[in-house]
């Protein structure tokens, strides 16, 4: 899951629509079921505990601390296999070969790596600059801003953060690494500030700039897209996709995904028809949001959008 970096944090590691989305998978006691992003298990253990002894419960994680705590809690139990890697890699794991009953996706940045300050995801205290998820590969966020451009950096902002003031903001931090780099979270969450000032009530100005440069470290957009379409090749027919978004823009990409495989492109007047489709999936309802009781409870929750569908 994910939050503004800006608002004031909720109660950490609460699993969000926990029994929205365990109800949506329809969870089948000798079913095998994959939650492609563990974080500290909240799904995963509630997913486990309507498995009888032939289910099967597989687990991914990009983030190496969240690997070590699966296979602390769950190493020893035969109906669990686990993964350190990317959910967008799910149709290379040998063990989803046979196919999946369903398959949980709760995107975005995690609430333990929000809350540990050393692995720089957020401003509300000083740490290195860093934002990977996968702290085994990549370059982190300091190393971005230190080599990329100017335009690059601005575009990275304007379109994983949607920041009006995108090349302001650039332009500063480029301005201000010609005399050291920016290394540190409350460094470049100052720098912003002093650049474009407080503009929304409520909101640090830095809070869109660090929701792009976290999405850009990781690929995010990319994982998910490329995730629904693993998730959707390895379903059995009748498999169950619960995906949890928490921004507009891994939304967007999972209800276009589910848009272009669940309905047939339109025909237009004086057009060719489209070539023949073969739908893959079918929505179960709406976008659900959380409850004003979970919102309560766990803030972190406020902005949490849940989809599901079924393999055709």
């Amino acid at each position: 899951m994910n939050e503004n970096e800006g608002a004031a944090a909720g109660p950490a590691h609460l699993p969000v629509m926990l029994n929205e989305a365990v109800q949506g998978l329809r969870v089948r006691e000798n079913g095998t079921y994959l939650d492609g992003t563990f974080g500290r298990g909240g799904h995963a253990r509630a997913v486990l505990a309507r498995l009888g002894p032939t289910g099967k419960l597989l687990l991914m994680d990009r983030d190496p601390t969240a690997v070590a705590h699966a296979r602390e809690e769950f190493g020893n139990d035969a109906r669990v296999a686990i993964r350190h890697g990317n959910f967008a890699d799910l149709a290379d794991w040998e063990a989803t070969r046979d196919g999946l009953d369903g398959v949980l996706l709760d995107l975005g940045v995690s609430s333990p790596q929000l809350d540990e300050a050393a692995r720089g995801f957020s401003f509300r205290a000083d740490a290195p600059l860093d934002m990977r998820m996968d702290t085994s590969a990549g370059i982190g966020a300091a190393d971005f801003l230190a080599g990329a451009d100017e335009k690059e950096i601005a575009d990275v902002l304007w379109q994983y953060g949607e920041e009006r003031m995108s090349r302001r903001i650039a332009r500063a931090i480029v301005a201000r690494r010609a005399e050291a780099p920016i290394a540190r979270t409350l460094e470049l969450a100052e720098l912003i500030e002093r650049t474009i000032g407080r503009r929304e009530a409520n909101k640090h100005p830095a809070t869109r700039t660090f929701q792009a440069l976290r999405i850009h470290v990781n690929g995010e957009l990319d994982a998910v897209a490329r995730g629904l379409r693993a998730a959707t090749d390895r379903l059995k027919p009748g498999g169950r996709l619960a995906v949890i978004s928490f921004h507009s823009l891994e939304d967007r990409v999972v209800k276009h995904f589910l848009r272009d495989e669940s309905q047939l492109p339109p025909v237009r007047r004086g057009l060719p028809p489209p070539p023949a489709t073969t739908l893959r999936l079918r929505t179960i309802g709406g976008a659900q949001l959380p409850g004003d009781e979970e919102i309560a409870a766990n803030p972190r929750a406020r902005s949490a959008v849940l989809r599901l569908a079924e393999k055709l």
